[in-house]
């Protein structure tokens, strides 16, 4: 902060009259525009993708579901299994400035393919930060973000028993 104090002489005819004058001008730390936005960078670990566990199925099938919290259910007669591979949703980091805020974009559907022949329908779930959020952890630190899905299960004979997989995709957009 500073002070700036003035005076000066006022002249009327022939007496010059002192007038003092105040004035006070406060100087603040100046605060330029923000910089730029940085761009977000997504994090993806292919051991972390989205796993539907282990299951067997009865004869009219049903769905596999997949929570962002890590749970699993299911409908119709398929039953779970908890030996073989574990189960989770695809887990992604995403890093950016604090305050930044992303929304997320499901892809379409997909079809994932049996190794043993058959194919299931995968359909991309919600997310755990919900969408659109706001990042809350500065660089280098990162933002978990975790999203489920759902599989259509057919009859065995459709669905024969085996490895399903496929790819599918998920845009994270900064705004």
């Amino acid at each position: 902060m500073s002070l700036c104090i003035g005076a000066y002489i006022l002249k009327h005819g022939s007496k010059g009259l002192l007038v003092f004058f105040f004035t006070l001008i406060f100087i603040t730390p100046g605060f330029a525009q923000e910089a730029p936005p940085r761009p977000i960078v997504i994090y993806v670990n292919p051991s972390l993708g989205l796993n539907f566990g282990t299951f067997t199925m009865g004869n009219s099938g049903g769905s596999v579901i997949i929570y962002p919290n890590g749970t699993r259910s299911s409908t119709g007669d398929i039953i779970q299994l908890s030996s073989g591979t574990p189960f989770s949703p695809a887990i992604f980091e995403v890093e950016a400035n604090i305050g930044t805020v992303v929304s997320i974009l499901n892809g379409p559907n997909v079809l994932l393919n049996g190794s043993n022949g058959g194919t299931l329908l995968l359909q991309i779930g919600a997310s755990s930060t919900g969408s659109p959020f706001v990042t809350n952890v500065a660089p280098p630190g990162r933002t978990q973000v975790r999203i489920g899905g759902t599989i259509i299960v057919g009859s065995a004979l459709t669905n024969p028993g085996g490895s399903y997989s496929g790819t599918f995709m998920v845009t994270f957009i900064q705004e």
